[in-house]
């Protein structure tokens, strides 16, 4: 699938064109491994050993950067990334931070001989890497050519084995998932308990119970979607949780989705090329921003934004025009000159080829594209792509042309009157202000300046925080592991603390004193022997 998906995404990246010069036994295991991160290791996510969660962390984490790497997902990629923190521990975390703190167990750890409950440990996360490797190895008959210098793959299993898998391990692992949950929920529960302070205790019970009951919905409702590769396993889902799933359905709190499922464009990347002349005669091609168009070009990095116009038009190519009706009124405004429209294609009006004036005709080509290879060359300047033209996907069209007028009419996208708002509103005015101040800039330049606006204020409160010289500040004692920690920092427990540390103080002094006693005591009774 790999020798095809490079060059057949939306929009690839300049990583794609590299990736995909890799040698095919390359990416075959690269699908191995892709099926080894996405199918087994997220059973790791639920694993009682620390180092496990953490491996799973990390395989997820490299294959959404490759992704990342080699084409234009939006932000589908960062999200995945964010939700995978959710497996890391404020140890860890600290480590990258730089302030971590050896814990107790860890230390324990280190001492020799180890304890069983270690020794059990490495056995089991040892156990568990080797049976990755064999599973990988059995499944996708992974082989090494020693002659050919070369690792060998191919599918093991059949259509109706992966299926009976399927169906074996959903539910059980709906189950798996259950038990983790339920674990969390109990723990969280024993937390609220040892809460010192009756208001304290009822206020993290309160806490509890909410986000107790908010989890257990998104659970049981989230089972819908997450059953869905297996249907009889839907089935046999309790109907209450169908019912629950049915209400909140509207609101898309939960749902599954499967970024292209299927490999398209094995024959070629399909690809629609407009076209604008102003006799029919002479036709210069329309440039858009991202999607592939001029060969030369090199593909663009436009992650997290998310470019619909020319997505959509990579969807368009794959079936006739009449099954992508937004196509016709595409063409329709162009030939209008709608500046708003004409944006969506071209940020920079001077890279539009009829900025002046609106072209008088449009027609639209399909066209074939493959990526270069690293051997071919030209005298120009190298190009990235190559291509041939297929055949005509929308006709020559103009203005009160009646193939245009009937295929409007046919969608229902003939002018209609608009809504008039009020212009006083504030936020239509605000909005406004705002499209006009980003209106210059492309997309990816608006939200990387964001997040990089963003970024510069986290490190700049991170730097306000740290001490500016002068006496360093008093060390206190923080409690101890397993204690709780002052939650209300109010004036009555630092009395307690402060009568804790006197009636500790005094029973030192007692210690001591009584050490004396006995220590004269001693030389009384040795000075009468004497």
């Amino acid at each position: 699938a790999l020798t095809y998906h490079y060059e057949t995404q939306c929009i690839p990246t300049p990583g794609a064109w590299f990736a995909h010069q890799l040698p095919v036994w390359f990416q075959k295991f690269s699908v191995v491994a892709t099926y080894v991160i996405e199918i087994a290791v997220p059973l790791l996510f639920f694993a009682p050993i620390r180092r496990l969660r953490l491996f799973a962390f990390y395989s997820q984490v490299l294959l959404q950067v490759l992704i990342i790497l080699t084409g234009n997902y939006n932000f589908f990629n960062m999200l995945t990334i964010v939700l995978a923190f959710s497996l890391l521990d404020e140890e860890h975390v600290g480590r990258w931070l730089g302030r971590s703190k050896r814990r107790h167990a860890s230390s324990e750890s280190l001492a020799w001989p180890p304890s069983l409950r270690a020794v059990l440990s490495t056995l089991l996360e040892l156990s568990t890497y080797g049976f990755l490797l064999y599973w990988s190895v059995q499944c996708f008959g992974l082989e090494i050519d020693w002659e050919k210098r070369l690792l060998d793959s191919k599918v093991a299993f059949t259509y109706h084995e992966f299926t009976t898998w399927l169906r074996a391990v959903t539910l059980p692992l709906v189950g798996l998932a259950f038990l983790s949950l339920s674990w969390e929920i109990l723990s969280a529960m024993y937390r609220c308990a040892c809460v010192r302070g009756c208001f304290w205790k009822l206020w993290a019970t309160l806490q509890w119970a909410v986000f107790a009951t908010a989890t257990v919905g998104m659970f049981a409702i989230s089972l819908v979607p997450f059953t869905y590769i297996d249907y009889e396993s839907n089935g046999k889902l309790w109907p209450g949780i169908h019912q629950m799933f049915n209400a909140v359905e509207r609101f898309q709190v939960v749902n599954s989705y499967g970024l292209f499922r299927r490999m398209t464009g094995v024959g070629g990347r399909p690809e629609v090329v407009l076209e604008g002349s102003y006799d029919k005669q002479t036709w210069t091609e329309v440039e858009f921003m991202y999607k592939p168009g001029n060969v030369s070009r090199a593909p663009p990095v436009v992650a997290p934004h998310q470019p619909r116009l020319d997505w959509q038009m990579w969807f368009a190519a794959l079936a006739h025009h009449s099954s992508s009706p937004w196509f016709t009124s595409f063409v329709y405004r162009l030939l209008q000159g709608k500046k708003d429209v004409i944006r969506l294609v071209q940020v920079d009006e001077s890279r539009y080829p009829f900025s002046a004036q609106p072209p008088v005709y449009i027609r639209a080509q399909l066209y074939k594209y493959w990526f270069t290879g690293s051997a071919e060359g030209s005298e120009g300047p190298a190009p990235w792509w190559r291509r041939q033209r297929v055949q005509e996907f929308f006709p020559a069209v103009s203005l009160g042309d009646p193939t245009l007028e009937s295929l409007l009419n046919q969608h229902g996208l003939k002018d209609k009157t608009l809504l008039k708002r009020s212009a006083d509103a504030l936020l239509p005015r605000l909005l406004q202000s705002l499209r006009r101040l980003s209106r210059p800039f492309s997309g990816p330049t608006v939200l990387w300046s964001l997040y990089l606006v963003a970024a510069t204020v986290c490190l700049l409160r991170a730097l306000g925080r740290r001490p500016r010289g002068g006496a360093p500040p008093a060390r206190h004692k923080g409690p101890r592991r397993g204690e709780l920690a002052d939650r209300g920092g109010g004036e009555k427990n630092g009395q307690v603390r402060r009568k804790e540390a006197k009636e500790a103080e005094e029973k030192g002094e007692g210690r001591a004193r009584g050490a004396a006693d006995g220590h004269s005591d001693g030389l009384r009774g040795t000075k009468k022997k004497k």
